[in-house]
Protein backbone atom coordinates (compact mmCIF):
# COMPACT_ATOMS: atom_id res chain seq x y z
CA UNK A 1 0.00 0.00 0.00
CA UNK A 2 1.44 3.32 -0.41
CA UNK A 3 1.41 6.44 1.89
CA UNK A 4 -0.27 9.30 0.99
CA UNK A 5 -1.33 12.04 2.95
CA UNK A 6 -5.21 10.46 3.86
CA UNK A 7 -3.25 7.18 4.92
CA UNK A 8 -3.82 6.51 8.61
CA UNK A 9 -1.27 4.07 10.20
CA UNK A 10 -2.83 1.83 13.21
CA UNK A 11 -0.84 0.29 15.85
CA UNK A 12 -3.08 -2.84 17.42
CA UNK A 13 -0.89 -3.91 20.52
CA UNK A 14 -1.96 -7.59 20.95
CA UNK A 15 -2.56 -10.55 18.51
CA UNK A 16 -4.83 -12.17 21.37
CA UNK A 17 -8.12 -14.47 21.02
CA UNK A 18 -10.71 -11.25 19.73
CA UNK A 19 -8.11 -9.74 17.20
CA UNK A 20 -8.37 -11.66 14.48
CA UNK A 21 -12.01 -10.25 13.52
CA UNK A 22 -10.74 -6.42 14.46
CA UNK A 23 -7.24 -7.33 11.84
CA UNK A 24 -9.40 -8.20 9.46
CA UNK A 25 -11.92 -5.26 8.91
CA UNK A 26 -8.84 -2.32 9.44
CA UNK A 27 -7.18 -4.75 6.37
CA UNK A 28 -10.04 -4.27 4.23
CA UNK A 29 -9.98 -0.57 4.60
CA UNK A 30 -8.72 2.17 2.17
CA UNK A 31 -6.11 4.54 3.49
CA UNK A 32 -5.23 2.44 6.55
CA UNK A 33 -1.90 0.70 7.25
CA UNK A 34 -2.38 -1.78 9.88
CA UNK A 35 0.78 -2.77 12.18
CA UNK A 36 -0.30 -5.72 14.76
CA UNK A 37 2.41 -5.57 17.59
CA UNK A 38 2.55 -8.93 19.73
CA UNK A 39 5.43 -10.62 21.66
CA UNK A 40 4.94 -13.62 19.86
CA UNK A 41 5.47 -12.41 16.40
CA UNK A 42 3.92 -16.01 14.92
CA UNK A 43 0.67 -14.96 16.51
CA UNK A 44 0.64 -11.33 15.01
CA UNK A 45 2.11 -12.90 11.59
CA UNK A 46 -1.19 -15.22 11.42
CA UNK A 47 -3.36 -11.75 11.63
CA UNK A 48 -1.69 -10.49 9.11
CA UNK A 49 -1.24 -13.45 6.68
CA UNK A 50 0.99 -11.14 4.06
CA UNK A 51 -1.52 -9.15 3.87
CA UNK A 52 -0.21 -5.73 1.43
CA UNK A 53 -1.96 -3.29 3.85
CA UNK A 54 -0.44 -4.90 7.09
CA UNK A 55 2.86 -6.00 8.71
CA UNK A 56 3.70 -7.63 11.93
CA UNK A 57 6.31 -7.28 14.73
CA UNK A 58 7.28 -8.77 17.70
CA UNK A 59 6.98 -5.98 20.42
CA UNK A 60 7.34 -6.30 24.44
CA UNK A 61 5.12 -3.82 26.40
CA UNK A 62 7.37 -4.00 29.28
CA UNK A 63 10.05 -2.34 26.73
CA UNK A 64 9.13 1.33 27.28
CA UNK A 65 11.55 2.55 24.60
CA UNK A 66 9.90 -0.13 21.63
CA UNK A 67 6.91 0.82 23.06
CA UNK A 68 7.57 4.62 22.61
CA UNK A 69 8.73 4.82 19.42
CA UNK A 70 5.81 2.24 17.97
CA UNK A 71 3.36 4.76 19.30
CA UNK A 72 4.96 7.74 18.17
CA UNK A 73 5.00 5.97 14.77
CA UNK A 74 1.42 5.91 14.27
CA UNK A 75 -2.47 7.48 14.50
CA UNK A 76 -4.54 5.79 16.35
CA UNK A 77 -3.20 3.23 18.76
CA UNK A 78 -5.77 0.12 19.31
CA UNK A 79 -4.77 -1.47 22.64
CA UNK A 80 -6.40 -4.91 23.53
CA UNK A 81 -3.76 -5.15 26.02
CA UNK A 82 -4.72 -6.45 29.57
CA UNK A 83 -6.64 -3.53 31.08
CA UNK A 84 -3.85 -2.97 33.44
CA UNK A 85 -1.68 -1.46 30.53
CA UNK A 86 -3.78 0.57 28.99
CA UNK A 87 -2.69 4.06 31.05
CA UNK A 88 0.82 2.95 29.93
CA UNK A 89 -0.30 3.05 26.53
CA UNK A 90 -2.59 5.81 27.42
CA UNK A 91 0.41 8.16 28.72
CA UNK A 92 2.28 7.45 25.34
CA UNK A 93 -0.88 8.45 23.68
CA UNK A 94 -0.92 11.78 25.19
CA UNK A 95 2.68 12.80 25.10
CA UNK A 96 2.78 11.68 20.71
CA UNK A 97 -1.16 13.15 20.73
CA UNK A 98 -2.61 9.95 19.26
CA UNK A 99 -5.64 8.62 19.86
CA UNK A 100 -6.67 5.14 21.62
CA UNK A 101 -8.85 2.72 21.59
CA UNK A 102 -9.83 0.20 23.96
CA UNK A 103 -12.82 -2.40 24.52
CA UNK A 104 -12.40 -1.94 28.42
CA UNK A 105 -14.09 -0.38 31.27
CA UNK A 106 -12.79 3.02 32.13
CA UNK A 107 -11.17 2.87 35.04
CA UNK A 108 -10.33 5.79 37.36
CA UNK A 109 -6.86 6.41 36.02
CA UNK A 110 -7.92 6.37 32.32
CA UNK A 111 -10.48 8.59 33.28
CA UNK A 112 -8.11 11.21 34.95
CA UNK A 113 -6.93 11.48 31.12
CA UNK A 114 -10.03 13.38 30.16
CA UNK A 115 -8.77 16.97 30.19
CA UNK A 116 -5.12 16.65 28.86
CA UNK A 117 -6.63 14.56 26.28
CA UNK A 118 -9.34 17.40 25.31
CA UNK A 119 -6.41 20.16 25.74
CA UNK A 120 -4.65 17.72 22.71
CA UNK A 121 -7.55 17.42 20.51
CA UNK A 122 -7.64 13.07 21.11
CA UNK A 123 -10.21 10.79 21.90
CA UNK A 124 -9.85 8.03 24.27
CA UNK A 125 -12.52 5.56 23.02
CA UNK A 126 -12.81 3.08 25.74
CA UNK A 127 -15.93 -0.12 26.25
CA UNK A 128 -16.24 -0.21 22.49
CA UNK A 129 -16.53 -4.25 22.33
CA UNK A 130 -19.62 -6.37 23.72
CA UNK A 131 -19.65 -6.07 27.50
CA UNK A 132 -19.17 -3.19 27.85
CA UNK A 133 -19.77 -1.90 24.04
CA UNK A 134 -22.66 -3.33 22.37
CA UNK A 135 -24.45 -2.96 25.63
CA UNK A 136 -24.30 0.68 26.08
CA UNK A 137 -25.24 1.75 22.35
CA UNK A 138 -28.42 -0.99 22.21
CA UNK A 139 -29.38 0.46 25.44
CA UNK A 140 -28.95 4.23 24.22
CA UNK A 141 -30.05 3.63 20.59
CA UNK A 142 -33.97 2.62 22.48
CA UNK A 143 -33.52 5.40 25.63
CA UNK A 144 -32.90 8.26 23.00
CA UNK A 145 -35.77 6.84 21.00
CA UNK A 146 -38.34 7.20 23.88
CA UNK A 147 -37.06 10.37 25.10
CA UNK A 148 -37.55 11.46 21.36
CA UNK A 149 -41.25 9.97 21.27
CA UNK A 150 -41.84 12.24 24.20
CA UNK A 151 -41.08 8.98 27.39
CA UNK A 152 -39.10 8.67 30.08
CA UNK A 153 -37.33 4.88 31.31
CA UNK A 154 -38.65 3.75 34.53
CA UNK A 155 -36.97 0.62 34.57
CA UNK A 156 -33.81 -1.29 32.51
CA UNK A 157 -32.55 -4.92 33.00
CA UNK A 158 -29.63 -5.60 30.95
CA UNK A 159 -28.14 -8.90 30.72
CA UNK A 160 -25.09 -10.17 28.77
CA UNK A 161 -23.38 -13.69 28.69
CA UNK A 162 -20.82 -15.67 26.71
CA UNK A 163 -21.89 -19.74 26.52
CA UNK A 164 -20.91 -22.40 24.16
CA UNK A 165 -23.70 -22.80 21.56
CA UNK A 166 -25.46 -25.94 21.88
CA UNK A 167 -23.80 -28.34 20.03
CA UNK A 168 -20.88 -27.62 21.83
CA UNK A 169 -22.13 -27.88 25.32
CA UNK A 170 -20.45 -30.84 25.90
CA UNK A 171 -19.93 -30.72 29.37
CA UNK A 172 -21.80 -30.86 32.64
CA UNK A 173 -20.58 -27.36 33.73
CA UNK A 174 -22.60 -25.72 30.76
CA UNK A 175 -19.51 -23.15 30.35
CA UNK A 176 -15.84 -23.55 28.00
CA UNK A 177 -13.73 -20.93 28.42
CA UNK A 178 -11.50 -19.81 25.37
CA UNK A 179 -9.46 -17.93 27.41
CA UNK A 180 -7.53 -18.13 30.81
CA UNK A 181 -9.41 -18.73 33.51
CA UNK A 182 -8.24 -16.80 36.55
CA UNK A 183 -10.29 -13.59 35.49
CA UNK A 184 -13.36 -15.53 35.52
CA UNK A 185 -12.46 -17.23 38.93
CA UNK A 186 -11.27 -13.28 40.02
CA UNK A 187 -14.58 -11.98 39.21
CA UNK A 188 -16.95 -14.65 41.30
CA UNK A 189 -15.66 -12.80 44.93
CA UNK A 190 -17.16 -9.48 43.18
CA UNK A 191 -19.74 -7.86 45.11
CA UNK A 192 -22.56 -6.23 43.27
CA UNK A 193 -25.21 -3.72 43.80
CA UNK A 194 -28.54 -2.63 41.48
CA UNK A 195 -31.92 -0.39 42.41
CA UNK A 196 -35.11 -2.29 42.59
CA UNK A 197 -38.29 -0.25 42.94
CA UNK A 198 -35.87 2.80 44.22
CA UNK A 199 -34.58 0.33 46.87
CA UNK A 200 -31.07 0.04 46.58
CA UNK A 201 -30.17 -4.27 46.77
CA UNK A 202 -26.30 -5.12 47.73
CA UNK A 203 -25.49 -8.71 46.89
CA UNK A 204 -21.99 -9.23 48.77
CA UNK A 205 -19.33 -11.72 47.22
CA UNK A 206 -20.88 -14.53 49.50
CA UNK A 207 -24.08 -13.90 48.67
CA UNK A 208 -23.32 -13.51 44.64
CA UNK A 209 -24.32 -16.84 43.57
CA UNK A 210 -27.42 -17.46 45.60
CA UNK A 211 -29.03 -14.02 44.33
CA UNK A 212 -29.56 -15.09 41.10
CA UNK A 213 -33.44 -15.52 39.01
CA UNK A 214 -34.30 -17.40 35.80
CA UNK A 215 -34.71 -15.53 32.58
CA UNK A 216 -35.99 -16.87 29.40
CA UNK A 217 -34.40 -15.04 26.60
CA UNK A 218 -36.18 -15.18 23.21
CA UNK A 219 -34.84 -17.60 20.94
CA UNK A 220 -31.90 -18.33 22.72
CA UNK A 221 -32.86 -20.33 25.85
CA UNK A 222 -33.57 -20.10 29.57
CA UNK A 223 -30.44 -18.73 31.64
CA UNK A 224 -29.56 -17.86 34.99
CA UNK A 225 -28.88 -14.13 36.14
CA UNK A 226 -26.75 -12.79 38.60
CA UNK A 227 -25.75 -9.37 39.11
CA UNK A 228 -22.84 -7.89 37.39
CA UNK A 229 -20.81 -5.59 40.06
CA UNK A 230 -22.60 -2.08 40.56
CA UNK A 231 -25.02 -1.33 38.56
CA UNK A 232 -26.47 1.95 40.25
CA UNK A 233 -23.40 4.25 38.18
CA UNK A 234 -25.53 3.39 34.54
CA UNK A 235 -28.69 5.93 36.20
CA UNK A 236 -26.07 8.70 35.26
CA UNK A 237 -24.08 7.09 32.66
CA UNK A 238 -27.25 6.73 30.52
CA UNK A 239 -28.87 9.79 31.47
CA UNK A 240 -32.18 7.64 32.99
CA UNK A 241 -31.91 9.22 36.28
CA UNK A 242 -35.15 8.87 37.30
CA UNK A 243 -35.66 5.31 36.68
CA UNK A 244 -36.96 3.06 40.17
CA UNK A 245 -35.14 0.29 38.55
CA UNK A 246 -31.89 -0.82 37.05
CA UNK A 247 -30.18 -3.86 37.39
CA UNK A 248 -27.18 -4.97 35.15
CA UNK A 249 -26.28 -9.07 35.12
CA UNK A 250 -24.75 -12.17 33.62
CA UNK A 251 -26.33 -14.99 32.20
CA UNK A 252 -25.13 -18.78 32.50
CA UNK A 253 -26.61 -22.30 31.75
CA UNK A 254 -29.08 -23.46 34.20
CA UNK A 255 -26.76 -24.96 37.46
CA UNK A 256 -24.30 -22.81 37.26
CA UNK A 257 -24.99 -20.63 40.39
CA UNK A 258 -25.62 -23.24 43.10
CA UNK A 259 -22.51 -25.24 41.23
CA UNK A 260 -19.89 -21.85 41.83
CA UNK A 261 -21.28 -21.32 44.99
CA UNK A 262 -20.32 -24.38 46.08
CA UNK A 263 -17.19 -24.23 44.73
CA UNK A 264 -16.36 -20.59 46.67
CA UNK A 265 -17.77 -22.36 50.09
CA UNK A 266 -14.55 -24.90 49.36
CA UNK A 267 -12.32 -22.23 49.19
CA UNK A 268 -11.36 -22.60 45.38
CA UNK A 269 -10.43 -19.32 45.13
CA UNK A 270 -7.93 -18.97 47.97
CA UNK A 271 -4.72 -17.25 46.99
CA UNK A 272 -2.99 -16.82 50.23
CA UNK A 273 -2.72 -20.99 51.70
CA UNK A 274 0.24 -22.63 49.98
CA UNK A 275 0.02 -26.59 49.25
CA UNK A 276 3.17 -28.48 48.38
CA UNK A 277 1.84 -29.72 45.25
CA UNK A 278 4.59 -31.96 44.69
CA UNK A 279 3.10 -34.12 47.59
CA UNK A 280 -0.62 -33.66 47.15
CA UNK A 281 -3.41 -34.62 45.44
CA UNK A 282 -6.75 -32.65 44.59
CA UNK A 283 -7.95 -35.10 47.13
CA UNK A 284 -5.93 -34.71 49.48
CA UNK A 285 -6.36 -31.00 49.14
CA UNK A 286 -9.84 -31.17 49.37
CA UNK A 287 -9.70 -33.36 52.60
CA UNK A 288 -7.32 -30.77 53.83
CA UNK A 289 -9.86 -28.34 52.93
CA UNK A 290 -12.84 -29.47 55.08
CA UNK A 291 -10.59 -31.28 57.37
CA UNK A 292 -11.85 -35.09 56.67
CA UNK A 293 -9.52 -37.67 58.21
CA UNK A 294 -12.00 -40.14 56.98
CA UNK A 295 -12.38 -43.01 54.22
CA UNK A 296 -15.19 -41.68 52.73
CA UNK A 297 -13.87 -38.19 51.30
CA UNK A 298 -17.18 -38.21 49.14
CA UNK A 299 -19.99 -38.59 52.01
CA UNK A 300 -17.85 -36.04 53.96
CA UNK A 301 -17.75 -33.34 51.17
CA UNK A 302 -21.74 -33.68 50.95
CA UNK A 303 -22.08 -33.28 54.44
CA UNK A 304 -19.83 -30.20 54.37
CA UNK A 305 -21.85 -28.98 51.52
CA UNK A 306 -25.53 -29.78 53.15
CA UNK A 307 -25.99 -31.86 49.85
CA UNK A 308 -26.61 -35.72 49.26
CA UNK A 309 -23.47 -37.49 48.44
CA UNK A 310 -25.33 -38.85 44.70
CA UNK A 311 -26.04 -34.98 44.25
CA UNK A 312 -25.46 -32.88 40.97
CA UNK A 313 -22.83 -31.12 42.16
CA UNK A 314 -21.39 -34.07 43.96
CA UNK A 315 -21.07 -35.34 40.44
CA UNK A 316 -19.96 -32.43 39.26
CA UNK A 317 -16.51 -31.85 41.97
CA UNK A 318 -15.97 -35.57 40.92
CA UNK A 319 -16.17 -34.73 37.00
CA UNK A 320 -13.65 -31.97 37.15
CA UNK A 321 -11.41 -34.35 38.76
CA UNK A 322 -11.17 -32.53 42.32
CA UNK A 323 -11.40 -35.98 43.84
CA UNK A 324 -8.19 -37.36 42.01
CA UNK A 325 -5.86 -39.20 43.37
CA UNK A 326 -3.43 -37.91 40.85
CA UNK A 327 -0.93 -35.18 41.58
CA UNK A 328 -1.07 -32.42 38.97
CA UNK A 329 2.19 -31.17 37.48
CA UNK A 330 2.19 -28.60 39.13
CA UNK A 331 4.86 -27.54 42.22
CA UNK A 332 3.90 -25.14 45.30
CA UNK A 333 0.48 -23.49 44.51
CA UNK A 334 -2.48 -21.93 46.02
CA UNK A 335 -6.19 -24.01 45.90
CA UNK A 336 -6.43 -21.31 43.03
CA UNK A 337 -4.07 -22.28 41.14
CA UNK A 338 -4.88 -26.16 41.44
CA UNK A 339 -8.21 -25.07 40.41
CA UNK A 340 -7.37 -22.63 37.80
CA UNK A 341 -4.70 -25.90 36.20
CA UNK A 342 -7.80 -27.92 36.41
CA UNK A 343 -10.61 -25.35 34.52
CA UNK A 344 -8.45 -25.07 31.36
CA UNK A 345 -7.63 -28.94 31.56
CA UNK A 346 -11.21 -29.68 31.75
CA UNK A 347 -13.27 -26.67 30.29
CA UNK A 348 -10.89 -25.23 27.50
CA UNK A 349 -12.50 -24.90 24.30
CA UNK A 350 -11.15 -27.05 21.64
CA UNK A 351 -10.38 -26.22 17.92
CA UNK A 352 -14.35 -26.83 16.47
CA UNK A 353 -16.36 -25.85 19.49
CA UNK A 354 -18.38 -22.76 18.52
CA UNK A 355 -19.70 -20.33 21.14
CA UNK A 356 -22.95 -18.02 21.62
CA UNK A 357 -23.17 -14.69 22.57
CA UNK A 358 -26.35 -13.61 24.30
CA UNK A 359 -27.43 -10.09 25.13
CA UNK A 360 -30.88 -9.08 26.24
CA UNK A 361 -32.76 -5.80 27.56
CA UNK A 362 -35.95 -5.34 29.20
CA UNK A 363 -36.86 -1.62 29.34
CA UNK A 364 -40.30 -0.13 31.13
CA UNK A 365 -41.22 3.20 29.57
CA UNK A 366 -43.81 5.77 30.36
CA UNK A 367 -45.21 8.34 28.39
CA UNK A 368 -48.36 11.04 28.78
CA UNK A 369 -50.87 8.76 27.38
CA UNK A 370 -49.20 5.34 27.99
CA UNK A 371 -46.61 2.96 28.97
CA UNK A 372 -44.69 0.18 27.29
CA UNK A 373 -42.27 -2.52 27.70
CA UNK A 374 -39.55 -2.96 25.05
CA UNK A 375 -37.25 -5.84 24.85
CA UNK A 376 -33.71 -5.67 22.82
CA UNK A 377 -32.46 -9.06 22.19
CA UNK A 378 -29.00 -10.31 20.09
CA UNK A 379 -27.72 -13.82 19.88
CA UNK A 380 -25.25 -14.81 17.92
CA UNK A 381 -23.16 -17.65 17.57
CA UNK A 382 -19.53 -18.14 16.34
CA UNK A 383 -18.57 -19.72 12.59
CA UNK A 384 -16.99 -23.01 13.26
CA UNK A 385 -13.41 -23.07 12.17
CA UNK A 386 -13.01 -19.57 12.14
CA UNK A 387 -14.30 -16.61 14.41
CA UNK A 388 -16.13 -17.03 18.11
CA UNK A 389 -19.43 -14.59 18.40
CA UNK A 390 -17.32 -13.56 21.02
CA UNK A 391 -14.36 -12.13 19.17
CA UNK A 392 -16.76 -10.72 16.11
CA UNK A 393 -18.72 -8.74 19.19
CA UNK A 394 -15.51 -7.56 20.84
CA UNK A 395 -13.62 -6.41 17.52
CA UNK A 396 -15.69 -5.80 15.09
CA UNK A 397 -17.47 -2.65 17.11
CA UNK A 398 -13.91 -1.71 18.47
CA UNK A 399 -12.76 -1.44 14.28
CA UNK A 400 -15.57 0.31 13.21
CA UNK A 401 -14.87 3.04 15.90
CA UNK A 402 -11.19 3.05 14.85
CA UNK A 403 -12.32 3.58 11.38
CA UNK A 404 -14.73 6.55 12.42
CA UNK A 405 -12.10 7.89 13.98
CA UNK A 406 -9.03 7.30 11.07
CA UNK A 407 -12.17 8.84 8.73
CA UNK A 408 -12.80 11.94 11.24
CA UNK A 409 -16.31 11.19 11.43
CA UNK A 410 -16.12 11.03 15.56
CA UNK A 411 -15.52 14.83 16.43
CA UNK A 412 -15.23 14.33 20.12
CA UNK A 413 -11.89 14.57 22.28
CA UNK A 414 -11.65 13.37 25.72
CA UNK A 415 -12.34 10.07 27.16
CA UNK A 416 -15.45 8.54 25.95
CA UNK A 417 -17.42 5.71 25.81
CA UNK A 418 -20.04 4.52 22.94
CA UNK A 419 -23.10 6.34 24.57
CA UNK A 420 -23.45 8.99 22.29
CA UNK A 421 -25.28 8.81 18.51
CA UNK A 422 -22.25 9.72 16.43
CA UNK A 423 -20.49 6.75 17.36
CA UNK A 424 -23.23 4.00 18.45
CA UNK A 425 -25.45 4.27 15.46
CA UNK A 426 -22.97 4.31 12.72
CA UNK A 427 -21.17 1.41 14.78
CA UNK A 428 -24.89 -0.64 15.03
CA UNK A 429 -25.61 0.22 11.45
CA UNK A 430 -22.69 -1.47 10.14
CA UNK A 431 -23.06 -4.35 12.67
CA UNK A 432 -26.46 -5.27 10.99
CA UNK A 433 -24.53 -5.49 7.74
CA UNK A 434 -22.76 -8.34 9.83
CA UNK A 435 -25.72 -10.14 11.14
CA UNK A 436 -24.57 -8.96 14.63
CA UNK A 437 -28.30 -7.40 15.08
CA UNK A 438 -30.72 -6.54 18.06
CA UNK A 439 -34.12 -7.41 17.44
CA UNK A 440 -36.85 -5.30 19.42
CA UNK A 441 -40.21 -5.74 20.63
CA UNK A 442 -42.58 -3.27 22.43
CA UNK A 443 -45.65 -4.07 24.11
CA UNK A 444 -48.54 -1.64 25.55
CA UNK A 445 -48.95 -2.16 29.28
CA UNK A 446 -51.41 0.64 29.51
Amino acid sequence: MTNNNNTKNILLLGAGLVAGPLARYLLKQPNIKLTVADEFIDKAQKLINKHPNGCAIPLNVNDKDALNKKVAASDIVVSLLPWTLHPVVARLCLEHKKHLVTASYVKEEMQSFDSEAKKKGLIFLNEIGVDPGLDHMAAMKVINSVKKAGGEIRSFYSYCGGLPSLESNTNPMGYKFSWSPEGAMLAADNDGQYLKDEKIIKVSSKELFRHYWFLEVPSAGVFEAYVNRDSIPYLDIYNIKNATSIYRGTLRNPGHCETWDCLKRLNLLDRNKKFDLNEMSPYDIIANIISDSSSDLKKELASFLGVFKHSVIIKKVEWLGLLSKKKLPLTSGTAFDMFAYILKQKLSAQKNDTDMLVQHHEFIAEYPNKKEKITSTLATEGIKGKDSAMSRTVGLPAAIGVKLIAENKIDLTGVHIPVLPQIYEPVLNELETMDIKFTEIKKDLT
